[in-house]
């Protein structure tokens, strides 16, 4: 899904991912060009920071959304607060079969809509 991520991102709004750290080389954020703002970061998580019995790492995007589409993708369980980041602003969404990327998108776009203003 990190394949399908970074072509949207780059067709939608001409970002590039940035592999910002050395010792998580898999980590990369996308970033508005104009105000340098990240709208997401793509990164790799242990399955237990999200309260599985489980330690295996995973592949998570953090987004930023309005709290009403926050609130809703919680109630849902569709998403968790987000990790290493501000969890009144931003979501984690763990990439796999359970969310369409559709929806994905949507929330992608939220989230750049929301760090243009």
């Amino acid at each position: 899904m990190r394949n399908k991520i970074i072509a949207y991102a780059g067709e939608r709004y001409s970002t590039e991912p940035e592999y910002l750290w050395a010792k998580t080389p898999d980590t990369f954020v996308l970033r508005n060009k104009n105000n340098k703002k990240w709208y997401a970061a793509v990164l790799q998580v242990k399955k237990s920071k999200f309260g599985y019995d489980d330690n295996s790492l995973v592949d998570v995007i953090n987004l930023r959304c309005e709290p009403v589409t926050r609130e809703c993708l919680l109630s849902e369980g569709r998403c968790f607060p987000g990790y290493h980041m501000n969890k009144k602003n931003w979501i984690s969404i763990i990439l796999d079969d359970n969310i369409d990327f559709q929806i994905l998108c949507n929330i992608i776009d939220e989230s750049y809509d929301i760090i243009d203003r």
